[in-house]
């Protein structure tokens, strides 16, 4: 099927790559000459397995606290693109998007498609929905992205998986920021971390609010996070985690071409049937709680158990131009699994069984929108989703060399519904297709500094509750599940004193079933399948640290970073009434993106940071008729670290955010009615931030 698909295209990006890595390769081995001091070894934890980044299985990209430091605290967005093969939109300011390897196809809000995980808990609940945008990026130690389906460990996704490891410092500190920026920025953070015998815990408080570039797109969150580590003996350990956050925007509405040119700072504007989106105080209005426990308990030298409970209530209001809805979101769920591990010489090997199950209650309602208040109920619906599944995984580690994964799993899911309005409906239910979501990988160290990797998993995704009940207000029981395989292969290279490191991989995933939006008459959203996609593409990452030993420098380092990422994505037998769009380029994926970054370490602390983000031209319909230009985005900070005051260290940064004005779109609204696109960004901005720690 592969080969079938492109050879020909296939066999020369296999040679630009393999052509890349060698010179990439080979300028890490010839800059050796002058460093003494080496970089620390990268690992990923991934479940409960952890082992250095070099052999991994997997395509994931770490993103630690080193470089969560580099990037603006007020958002994720420069971040998380950072990796390649990750998109991350802000439609405005706290609407975020997340697309990993093309899955915004069916994500014109919010994140779907996507399993996201903080500490041992799903952040993702069983109806398919993530409110990422209510964490604070103060709560967030490091994240690992994990790209290409991952079905056979996390269960439902066809487009990737999230680890977020939250804040819990081994340390005893208290630390306080503030940043103050354009468009009225102030970003405050305070933490707390405690040490004791065999107990440690951290509490994070955060608060943001900014007016926003455009009319109408204002951001206030508040925030509570606190973890908790307690080793209660040699063999068991409990892990809690809580937050709570409370978080309002603004929405502006996309704009066209035109009214982006003329005046990129409007909101969304009236037309002679609809109000605008100042007018009906569009927002989003959002309480989330959530809350986990986990047990970790070493039985013996062969096998451990982990059993993690969850649960989470959301509030959420949503004034829109049409309507207002609002939604009570409840989630309860568990995760468990046994691992058995021993060791045969020369095989390592262990085993991994276990379930994660979830509930999610959604109770809907309708209203019209009056300026912001709501007015005559016009819809109210329950949906339940319940979503299981079980898995098995078997790794084996034969001679330090040879890493060999084999997993599935069986997943379940099903959703119940019930209408109230105009008339009460019984409730009905409707039951998914069992799937079984297998996994063959292999990681081989060819040499101490070099492993090659492949896999072929398969990947699996049932539509979220949001595009069963979407804005039409209609129960849409035609929409099934999409599936695909996905086949990869890749390099890991790194030097010996792990100052270099390149990462290159090429994939093809296969997708059936594409579940992708549409608008009726009224210019109201629904949901269809509609064909499939053919995703090719390449991914390529490479850090390069640079260090010279003689003593009283005026340059500590200097650290370059590279992410490429190349995907030729094309719909295949993808139809809609009587247009037939096959072959071409998947909406809202650039060809190609580019992030190049470097950062001076200098004498005293001081250091400056800059990163240059180029994202080519992005097709914005199905038709391939509208496009956003292609952009160039330079983030710069500097600043100084560790300025110490007696028993106090002081943090003192500046940043310029977009420095050459450009006029781009992060987060265009695709197929949107009437050609309203675009979701103009900020044009150059500035910010301030402080951190005392103690």
């Amino acid at each position: 099927m592969f080969i079938e698909y492109n050879s020909i295209k296939t066999t020369k990006i296999l040679k630009q790559i393999l052509i890349a890595l060698s010179f990439l390769i080979s300028c890490s081995v010839s800059a050796q000459t002058d460093t003494v001091i080496n970089l620390n070894e990268i690992s990923v934890k991934g479940y409960y397995n952890r082992q250095p980044l070099l052999r991994a299985i997997g395509s994931v990209s770490v993103l630690d606290s080193n470089q969560i430091k580099n990037q603006p605290s007020s958002s994720l967005v420069s971040l998380v693109n950072t990796a390649p093969g990750v998109r991350m939109e802000e439609r405005s300011p706290g609407s975020y998007r997340l697309s990993l390897r093309g899955s915004l196809l069916r994500s014109p809000f919010g994140i779907r498609n996507v399993k996201i995980y903080i500490n041992d808990f799903p952040l993702t609940d069983a109806g398919g929905n993530t409110y990422l945008n209510t964490l604070s990026n103060a709560g967030i130690g490091s994240l690992e992205i994990y790209k290409g389906p991952e079905a056979s460990i996390f269960g439902a996704n066809t487009g990737g998986a999230v680890l977020i490891n939250a804040t819990l410092k081994n340390v005893k500190e208290v630390n306080v920021t503030f940043t103050a920026g354009s468009y009225g920025l102030l970003n405050q953070a305070a933490s707390l971390n405690r040490v004791a015998k065999n107990y440690n815990f951290n509490i994070t408080q955060g608060f943001q609010q900014s007016d926003g570039y455009r009319e109408n797109s204002a951001l206030k969150r508040k925030y509570f996070q606190t973890s908790h580590l307690w080793n209660y003996n040699d063999k068991g350990q409990l892990k809690a985690f809580i937050f709570y956050s409370d978080l309002n925007y603004q929405t502006p509405g996309g704009l066209n071409e035109a009214q982006f040119t003329q005046n990129p700072t409007a909101a969304r504007p009236a037309t002679p049937t609809l109000p605008g989106a100042v007018q009906q105080k569009a927002a989003i209005y959002n309480q989330t709680f959530f809350a986990g426990l986990s047990h970790n308990y070493t039985i013996n030298q062969h096998f451990k158990h982990v059993f993690a409970l969850f649960t989470s209530n959301t509030d959420f209001k949503n004034p829109f131009i049409t309507n207002y809805e609002k939604r009570k979101e409840s989630t309860i769920g568990l995760r468990t699994f046994v691992e058995f591990f021993a060791i045969s010489n020369p095989v390592k090997y262990n085993i991994q069984a276990g379930l994660e199950s979830s509930r999610t209650k959604s109770h809907i309602e309708n209203f019209g929108n009056l300026q912001g208040v709501a007015t005559n109920l016009t819809a109210s619906d329950d949906l339940k989703a319940h979503q299981d599944f079980g898995f098995l995984r078997l790794n084996f580690d034969i001679k330090k060399r040879l890493l060999i994964e084999l997993g599935t799993s069986l997943n379940f899911f099903s959703y119940n519904y019930q209408s109230y309005f105009s008339m009460l409906v019984a409730e009905k239910q409707r039951s998914f297709k069992t799937r079984l979501m297998p996994k063959i990988a292999a990681s081989y160290l060819l040499s101490s500094n070099i492993t090659f990797r492949s896999s072929v998993s398969k990947g699996y995704s049932p539509p979220t509750l949001a595009e069963v009940r979407s804005s039409d207000n209609i129960i849409n029981n035609n929409l099934q599940a999409e599936a695909g395989w996905n086949y990869e292969s890749g390099l890991r290279y790194q030097t010996q004193n792990k100052r270099f490191y390149v990462d290159g991989n090429v994939f093809y995933f296969n997708l059936k079933d594409a579940i992708v939006r549409r608008l009726n008459t009224n210019d109201v959203e629904y949901f269809i399948n509609a064909g499939g996609t053919k995703q090719l593409g390449t991914e390529l990452q490479t850090h390069l640290r640079l260090i010279k030993a003689k003593p009283n420098q005026f340059l500590n380092g200097l650290l370059v970073g590279n992410s490429f990422t190349y995907s030729h994505f094309r719909f295949d037998d993808f139809k809609n009434a009587s247009s037939d769009f096959s072959g071409n380029k998947l909406t809202g994926v650039p060809n190609h993106t580019l992030i190049s970054s470097l950062s001076f370490d200098f004498k005293k602390g001081v250091y400056l940071f800059a990163q240059h983000n180029y994202t080519s031209a992005i097709p914005l319909n199905d038709a391939n008729t509208a496009f956003a230009k292609k952009y160039h985005l330079v983030d710069i900070k500097t600043g100084i670290r560790n300025l110490k005051i007696r028993k106090t260290k002081l943090d003192i940064s500046f940043g310029i955010n977009n420095l050459f004005n450009q006029d781009y779109s992060l987060g265009n609204d695709i197929n949107a009615a009437n050609n309203r696109y675009f979701n103009p960004a900020m044009k150059r901005n500035y910010y301030a931030g402080l951190e005392i720690s103690l």
